[in-house]
């Protein structure tokens, strides 16, 4: 009996060892460039007076409507007049 609750024991466990990695490689880049980019929040016109007209601005687009500006080095998301994200491009 003992033999066989170890056995599954080692059964149920085995997966769990087996595990894959996940590895964030430009997660520190992300961190090291947000003075470079919008925060979260701030408003369109602060967007553009902080860091110029965008290069391409995409129309709003769904419900809730989302706009997106993008610039040289990051694209910002706004719902309604605000930053809901600002993402680095390569």
């Amino acid at each position: 009996m003992l033999r066989t609750v170890i056995a599954c024991a080692v059964m149920i466990g085995a997966p769990a060892a087996l595990a894959d990695t996940l590895l964030l490689d430009g997660i520190d880049a992300a961190r090291s460039s947000s003075d470079l980019r919008p925060a979260r929040g701030i408003s369109m016109d602060r967007v553009e007076a902080q860091f110029g007209p965008p290069t391409i601005r995409q129309a709003a687009v769904g419900d809730p409507p989302i706009e997106r500006w993008d610039y040289p080095g990051f694209v910002v998301y706004f719902e309604y007049q605000y930053v809901i994200h600002a993402v680095v491009t390569p």
